[in-house]
C-alpha cells in the first residue's frame, strides 16, 4: 500500500486574484513539484488551512491470518492439550509510509476528522495477548493463527497556503490508511497436522 500515491492523481488548484473559483492544474506543471511527504509536512506548519476530507466512513476488513506463539509438538502416544501463550501487535499502513501516531500535523488532522465525522477513533497500533488451548493428537503439531479486524479510510487533504507553494496557493493530496479497528475482537484459529520426519527427528529425538 505504501507509495501507491501517483502524481497523476495529485491535483493542485490556484485561486486567481479577484475570483473565488479554483483553477485546477496537475502537479507536473511545476518544474520542481513537491513530494506528497513534503506537502503533508506543511499541514498546520505553514498553511492557513489544512483539513482532511474522507471519501466515506471507515471500511472494515480482516487482516491476513498469521501464526502467533510457538508450535506445540506431541511426541507422546496420547492426546495432549497444549496451552500456547502469545502476544501480537497489529500496526498501520498508509500511502505515505509515515506513522499516524503523532499528535500534531497531518496525523492529528486525520484522526480528528475521522472522530468528528464518524465517531470512530483511529489506532496506529494495537497489541493483544492471550493463551489458547490446542488439542494435539499423537505425532502431530499444533499452532494458533490470528486475524485482526482492520479499518481503512481514504480521502484527500485540502491545504491552503498564504503564499504560493510550488506555484499554487491550494493543494489537494490523496491519502489512504489502514489500521487496527479499535475494540474489535480478532479471530483465533487452532490448527493441527501430522509432523514431518524432520520435525519428529528435531523435536522428538
Amino acid at each position: 500500500m505504501n507509495q501507491r500515491v501517483r502524481w497523476s492523481v495529485l491535483v493542485a488548484a490556484l485561486v486567481t486574484a479577484g475570483s473565488a473559483a479554483l483553477t485546477p492544474g496537475v502537479a507536473q506543471a511545476d518544474d520542481n513539484p513537491p513530494t506528497v511527504r513534503e506537502l503533508l509536512d506543511k499541514c498546520d506548519n505553514g498553511t492557513d488551512v489544512c483539513v482532511f476530507h474522507p471519501d466515506g466512513p471507515p471500511r472494515d476488513s480482516m487482516g491476513e491470518a498469521h501464526q502467533v506463539g510457538d508450535s506445540a509438538y506431541n511426541c507422546t502416544k496420547d492426546l495432549q492439550r497444549s496451552t500456547v501463550g502469545w502476544s501480537d501487535t497489529t500496526g498501520e499502513t498508509n500511502s505515505v509510509g509515515v506513522s499516524l501516531s503523532a499528535e500534531y500535523g497531518f496525523a492529528e488532522v486525520f484522526k480528528v476528522s475521522i472522530e468528528t465525522n464518524y465517531q470512530h477513533t483511529w489506532e496506529s497500533s494495537h497489541t493483544e495477548s492471550a493463551q489458547t488451548n490446542i488439542d494435539v493428537r499423537p505425532g502431530e503439531v499444533g499452532w494458533v493463527t490470528r486475524e485482526a479486524q482492520l479499518q481503512t479510510v481514504s480521502g484527500q487533504y485540502e491545504m491552503h497556503f498564504p503564499d504560493r507553494f510550488h506555484g499554487h496557493y491550494i493543494w489537494y493530496v490523496p491519502f489512504e490508511a489502514t489500521g487496527p479497528k479499535p475494540d474489535a475482537p480478532s479471530t483465533k484459529t487452532q490448527h493441527t497436522r501430522p509432523m514431518t520426519e524432520d520435525e519428529k527427528a528435531q523435536h522428538c529425538g
